[in-house]
């Protein structure tokens, strides 16, 4: 099938991916542009695997203020090259995270972030609710597991549901950007200060 130049640049458009893969996930789904553009969100995230771990020093400060000084948020992401740091997309992405943190009041960046006697700490507690509950003893431990996993989603910057679409994570949101920008995106620190407190 014979792939026009007018349905590569409206996928170019649409995904901001090169010519030629834009060219081949319409040769390879029939110029199907709604196949085409998963073909490119799959290539591009298995991408951005491999960026992951990538050094990234370069990136923005972004401040947050919210309601009327009330709150705010002070965030660090960086990626790779100083280009990547000016583009609208890399500053759209410290703004919306930004956002996350103003929103959700997360603690820690990653769950290896997490210190291990915190960790061992909610352990104990939902092990000893668990206990008092009744629970056979062998689902303890998956139980106790189980709250862990919603300990880090309502904690952890990077586990925490995205606001604006609790489908993916921020992690998922990262990867996105990663493989349309094509560098390793890090957030490296966040403070959340709230007036008062």
């Amino acid at each position: 099938m014979e792939i026009s130049a007018s349905l590569v640049k409206q996928l170019r458009d649409e995904t901001g991916a090169g010519f030629m893969e834009c060219k081949k996930a319409l040769e390879e789904t029939n110029g199907d542009l709604e196949k085409a553009k998963i073909v490119l969100k799959e290539k591009g995230l298995a991408r951005a695997e491999k960026k992951i771990g990538r050094a990234a020093s370069q990136g923005l400060i972004h401040a947050y203020i919210h309601g009327e000084g009330k709150l705010g948020v002070l965030v660090e992401v960086n990626c790779e090259t100083d280009f990547v740091a000016r583009t609208e997309d890399f500053k759209e992405l410290v703004h919306e995270i930004a956002l996350q943190i103003a929103g959700m009041s997360p603690e820690y960046v990653t769950v290896e972030d997490v210190p291990a006697e915190v960790i061992e700490q909610e352990k104990e507690i939902y092990r000893k609710q668990a206990e008092n509950e009744g629970k056979p003893a062998e689902i303890i431990d998956k139980i106790v597991e189980g709250k862990l996993q919603n300990f880090y989603k309502s904690k952890v910057l990077l586990e925490q549901p995205y606001v604006r679409d609790d489908s993916k994570t921020i992690k998922d949101l990262i990867k996105e950007k990663i493989a349309l920008l094509g560098e390793n995106i890090v957030v490296r620190r966040f403070v959340r200060w709230t007036l008062g407190e």
